[in-house]
């Protein structure tokens, strides 16, 4: 008798941890996908394999440990063109790899003349609506403004509070591109379908975006699922916080690296009363939590990020500025995945299909199809992510610069071609005293650098002379891509965007093509 009731027990207790690898309801999954700006590989807790004071991430540190870190993920090395991707679901190579100005317009072409993702193209909350999700966008925009259907509430988000530029004043909102007769410049605060009056100049904007966020979950019904696109400006320039904040960092030597430190903090603690809030709505069994960096930490002169120990940053094609920090947490990831390291290729631009597959939507774009332009890219991320099948079914990621596809990683292979800049490297704690922030090397590779990321992941050995024939494979395969690359005339800066900001909207920033 005592042995059958200890096998009934292991019985029980092997069902109830099949049950508790599962996802807590059958209902489809709150998402919150969190998108940090120029956020460094060396800038968060989890990437230090020796504890620092200068980096203080408890929070976010605590989400990656509760799931799956995403050690290859890659995105644009610049902002727009990776807020393009992930919203399309396409590479940025398909959609936008112009870091532009939000106010360029070109008129002979209505459809893709514009700063972002092109009019035609289905924009992911147009999918989660179809999914039956409530849809919701705060902070930094950045995938074009010049008409009501470029803006958020134009692309399927039910609500968004946020800025359309590359970056605003903190404090102020402001964005300086034009200024009006007093000399004062417009601006940059939208709140769904108007300017956000009354709101600038209140708080740091920071505090704004999360005490906003804190609202969107409060009124949200849980039964209803929620799909929330939080995009922080932290920790963009300029560089400005609460001076508590920055008072902390007091022991740090480097102006940059103080403040920027200091920025980075404010947001974890953002973050961690999110995750407070998603708990106690009773939504946090049934989230799904997807972080991102929309590229490396800036390293060049003035910044203070750092991709230590990754060659290179923002603005270049190395691995520091486009392998980012990413992972994915939240009561939905299933327990059997929690705490794990993934060393599969994601890209970006594949959560559009992973997130179609959880709103159970077609992820095909067929108002892009209609309009000529390119299909998505996206791969469903979800089977990997959740540990169904073991390997990413993304093998390769094309990396473009503004007027090319400059490289590619394949197998354990990376191509590079032509001259990058910021070709150098950083230590832990940089810049500093003695090395001052400004990587500016410049590097030429020519017809092809060769690089075995997995071996040599901080770019240090090109293997373009000793392993020939691999180049050539690498090359062939870059050639294929470059003759898909999709770079339409976006036009230039509109003088009637700031007629529209002065006149129309009285001193703040919107739409200004009908």
């Amino acid at each position: 008798m005592h042995v059958l009731r200890t096998l009934t027990a292991l019985l029980l207790s092997q069902v109830t941890l099949a049950k508790n690898d599962l996802p807590t309801t059958n209902s489809k999954p709150h998402i919150f996908m969190l998108l940090v700006d120029d956020w460094g590989w060396a800038n968060v807790g989890y990437h230090r394999t020796v504890a620092t004071n200068d980096i203080q991430t408890p929070n976010i540190d605590k989400l990656c440990a509760e799931g799956v870190e995403l050690n290859q993920h890659y995105v644009h090395n610049v902002c727009s063109p990776t807020r393009s991707s992930l919203l399309s679901g396409r590479l940025p190579m398909h959609v936008n790899v112009n870091n532009g100005d939000s106010t360029m317009h070109n008129p002979k072409d209505p459809v893709a003349g514009f700063q972002g993702v092109p009019r035609n193209m289905t924009v992911i909350a147009e999918k989660m609506k179809e999914g039956g999700y409530a849809t919701h966008q705060v902070g930094k925009w950045d995938a074009g403004m010049a008409t009501r259907d470029h803006i958020p509430l134009g692309r399927g988000f039910d609500t968004s509070f946020g800025y359309f530029h590359h970056a605003n004043d903190f404090y102020t909102q402001q964005e300086g591109r034009c200024k009006d007769k007093n000399d004062v410049a417009p601006v940059d605060l939208w709140a769904t379908d108007k300017p956000a009056h009354g709101l600038n100049g209140t708080d740091y904007e920071e505090h704004m975006f999360g005490e906003h966020v804190l609202q969107v979950l409060k009124e949200h019904d849980p039964s209803v699922p929620l799909f929330l696109y939080y995009a922080p400006h932290v920790a963009h320039t300029p560089y400005q916080v609460p001076q508590p904040y920055l008072d902390k960092f007091r022991f740090i030597d480097d102006d940059l690296r103080r403040v920027y430190h200091a920025m980075v903090y404010y947001l974890d603690e953002v973050v961690g009363n999110i995750t407070d809030m998603f708990k106690s709505k009773g939504m946090w069994n049934n989230t799904l939590v997807v972080v991102s960096a929309d590229n490396g930490g800036p390293e060049h002169n003035n910044t203070g990020a750092n991709n230590y120990p990754l060659k290179g940053g923002k603005q270049s094609n190395w691995q520091g500025g486009v392998r980012v920090n990413a992972f994915v947490s939240g009561g939905f990831v299933p327990r059997s995945m929690r705490g794990k390291k993934l060393e599969g290729y994601i890209a970006v631009c594949d959560w559009y299909a992973t997130f179609c597959h959880l709103a159970d939507v077609d992820p095909t774009d067929a108002k892009a199809a209609s309009a000529k332009l390119p299909p998505i890219d996206s791969l469903n991320m979800w089977p990997y992510v959740s540990g169904q099948v073991s390997s990413s079914p993304r093998p390769e990621v094309p990396i473009a610069s503004d007027s090319m596809v400059q490289g590619l990683i394949s197998g354990s292979y990376k191509i590079l071609i032509g001259k990058l800049g910021s070709a150098g490297w950083t230590g832990p704690q940089y810049p500093n005293i003695s090395h001052p922030a400004g990587v500016n090397d410049r590097e030429d590779c020519g017809d092809g650098c060769l690089f075995n990321i997995k071996t040599d992941p901080e770019e240090r050995n090109n293997l373009a002379e000793s392993m020939k024939d691999v180049l050539k494979d690498m090359q062939r395969k870059l050639a294929r891509y470059q003759k898909t690359f999709y770079n339409p005339d976006r036009g230039s800066s509109d003088p009637a965007a700031c007629d529209a900001a002065i006149n129309v909207y009285k001193g703040f920033w919107g739409p200004w093509v009908t």
